[in-house]
């Protein structure tokens, strides 16, 4: 049990001056990124188009940040010239602040994610994180069958949000969304075909040199995304 909590902010960006300093930043970024206090990890990724692809967003760009605890998150979010930047430069912004119910498998070699002590059992809705890296072999395949599954998580009963993410194209996949209830992940995760089809062809040809799924409680929803407001 800890006091860690984990945020994840999408900015998106409606000019190409923008765009192209997003970009930028992606290398820039991390240096200041790795001297925030009370952090720690964090992860600067692109984002896919039409929701989940191998094919860049470019308007999109998400940090995700794992803290030492509330008070260290809050106080970046108020402080820092970094975020600042990002904030006035982009057209809008979404922040999830998190604290981890579960996290299986590795990112990086680690699992950075750990159970939250400060849980509300009376909340409801539910964040996802998935992350894997997908061998060079199943490549092709892998993103072959994205569409039949990415369609379907759309039209899924109870998502409120979902967007894909990672660090490297093709290599690194990654998805996060949120959910209205533990109940509605469920049954998109095991009663969509396509989606057990996807599973059993990950078990059967271990297509993932590593891989990770966490689940988490959001407590705090700034902004908005694409119009879509989760705040309320």
């Amino acid at each position: 049990m800890s006091q860690q909590v984990t945020t994840i902010t999408f900015f998106r960006f409606d000019r190409w001056s923008t765009k192209f300093w997003a970009f930028l930043m992606m290398q820039f970024a991390r240096g200041p990124l790795r001297k925030v206090k009370g952090q720690e990890r964090f992860f600067l990724m692109g984002t896919g188009k039409q929701g989940f692809s191998p094919w860049p967003d470019w308007s999109t760009y998400a940090l995700v940040q794992i803290w030492e605890n509330k008070d260290a998150a809050s106080y970046f979010f108020s402080s820092s010239m970094l975020y600042s930047s990002y904030v006035r430069k982009c057209a809008e912004l979404l922040r999830v602040s998190m604290r981890s119910i579960e996290a299986k498998g590795e990112w990086g070699g680690v699992n950075p994610f750990h159970r939250s002590s400060e849980l509300d059992e009376h909340q409801k809705r539910i964040a996802v994180i998935t992350r894997a890296t997908i061998k060079t072999r199943y490549q092709f395949r892998f993103w072959n069958a994205v569409p039949a599954v990415s369609s379907r998580v759309f039209k899924s009963s109870g998502l409120l949000f979902t967007k894909g993410i990672g660090e490297i194209p093709f290599r690194n996949m990654a998805t996060f969304s949120i959910w209205n209830s533990q109940e509605e992940m469920m049954a998109f995760a095991y009663r969509k075909k396509e989606h057990q089809s996807a599973i059993s062809m990950t078990k059967k040809l271990d297509w993932y040199s590593e891989e990770l799924f966490s689940r988490f409680q959001p407590y705090e929803i700034v902004g908005s995304y694409d119009r879509l407001n989760l705040s309320k």
